[in-house]
């Protein structure tokens, strides 16, 4: 078994995204996957399946494969719009499409989040749409919006009960923003008490080269371990960009009762504390991640464990 701080630090962590790129498969073989991962013993690793708002119907002919004990957990995402009308009507047909399969699929159906971009313009009002239609949802909600947009965003969404989505990569080098950029992101968080979330481009543990985008690819276990250690210490910008970069794997150690790297570590317990602020990541793959953490070693039968050999680009 994996070691406590490990799993603390992973808990449900992976949002499977596969009907995105890369792997961009059809729905059905994705949800496949999930009923698959759903019973496997890495469920513990397992968060929702990020699931767009269009194709809610579609996915009513598979949900044979789900069941109580196997519920089939939903992200929901909501539409890219630009005008503030737009907005409005894509919050309004996402809240009655997530109530009517709530409503249908009781047994085998949990919607646990939301996931949109905001718009442009006026983000008070956006947001303020935003909670007058999906409020009465039991839901955690996470607004995505540009990088360089992210401190502005987090500063409107302080105090309320929303939580903000960093893209940190994608499929060309372009989209991958750089290792300041995502610590200045976990810092502002931090600092503004808002939940964050990241998906695309953290589909390997540590960062690496990799040349199927051409650059290199941020780590899971360096943005995750980062936030958590950040929030623990109040990290400034530039000592988490330095844990961002971080390649060597030795300086990584997990044990029941701590992670450390280098000479920062965190308890246990508080990893769990402060996973309500670095909450998730969304992969189109849940395979790659455990396959990369297995040649590391991590998920080996081992009481304590220390990262030992080098990175591995799939």
């Amino acid at each position: 078994m994996p070691t406590a701080s490990l799993r603390a630090l992973l808990a449900h962590t992976i949002d499977y995204a596969g009907l995105f790129p890369p792997a961009e498969l059809a729905l059905e073989p994705a949800l496949e996957n999930q009923a698959a991962y759903v019973r496997s013993p890495d469920e513990w690793m397992l968060g929702t399946f990020v699931l767009p708002i269009a194709k809610f119907e579609a996915t009513r002919t598979h949900l044979d494969q789900f069941d109580r004990e196997h519920p089939l957990r939903i992200s929901a995402l909501g539409p890219k719009t630009t005008k503030a009308a737009e907005f409005r009507a894509a919050l309004e047909m996402a809240a009655g499409a997530i109530k009517q399969l709530l409503g249908e699929a009781r047994e085998s159906v949990r919607i646990e989040q939301f996931e949109m971009p905001l718009p442009a313009g006026d983000l008070a009002d956006s947001l303020g749409q935003a909670r007058a239609l999906l409020g009465d949802l039991a839901l955690k909600i996470f607004w995505e919006a540009p990088g360089d947009t992210a401190g502005a965003t987090m500063e409107a969404l302080a105090g309320g009960n929303a939580g903000f989505k960093l893209r940190t990569g994608g499929v060309t080098a372009e989209t991958f923003p750089s290792a300041g950029q995502i610590a200045r992101a976990l810092v502002t968080a931090v600092r503004h008490r808002v939940p964050i979330k990241f998906t695309a481009g953290l589909h390997h543990p540590l960062r690496l080269f990799h040349a199927s985008v051409g650059t290199k690819m941020h780590g899971f276990l360096n943005v995750l371990g980062a936030g958590v250690l950040a929030a623990e210490h109040r990290w400034s910008e530039a000592q988490t960009e330095e844990m961002l970069l971080a390649e060597d794997p030795r300086a990584f150690l997990f044990d029941d009762e701590n992670f450390r790297w280098r000479d920062w570590k965190i308890s246990t317990a508080q990893i769990e504390t402060r996973r309500r602020l670095i909450t998730s990541l969304g992969s189109c793959s849940f395979d790659e991640p455990r396959d990369d953490l297995r040649a590391l070693g991590l998920l080996q039968e081992n009481a304590a464990f220390q990262v030992a050999g080098s990175n591995r680009a799939s």
